[in-house]
């Protein structure tokens, strides 16, 4: 029993040292930053421009669309690179299904360029 603890040793301490660094740096701001409020510093900010309505206004569509294509092309980089470091494991098969994968979403994208839905007028 003895061993099978020891053998958890490391983890123990590299989570331990990550809890010490993250506390720290979550605290040290507190502790050495200069206090100086300012109406101008601690104003509501959005987009570079005074509030001017609700806070619960409508958003246009086209925010949660680009949101939208950044997750699939970021899951599309998330596949790629765990493929590229198996490539010579899959194999044609694996090949094929990548090209496939990249193809509809290829598609995808040139779809959503031709409706605009990229134009921001």
């Amino acid at each position: 029993m003895n061993e099978l603890l020891s053998n958890y040793l490391p983890i123990v301490i590299f989570v331990g040292l990550s809890a010490v660094i993250g506390l720290a740096l979550m605290v040290a701001p507190f502790l050495v930053a200069y206090k100086n409020p300012d109406p101008e510093k601690v104003s509501a900010y959005e987009c570079g421009f005074d509030a001017f309505d609700d806070a619960r206004m409508k958003f246009d569509a086209r925010f949660y669309l680009v949101a939208i294509l950044f997750i699939i092309f970021d899951l599309e980089v998330a596949f790629l690179f765990p493929w590229a470091l198996a490539f010579k494991d899959v194999g044609w098969f694996g090949f094929w299904s990548m090209m496939i994968f990249l193809g509809v979403l290829t598609v995808g994208f040139i779809y959503e360029w031709k409706k605009g839905a990229l134009e921001w007028d």
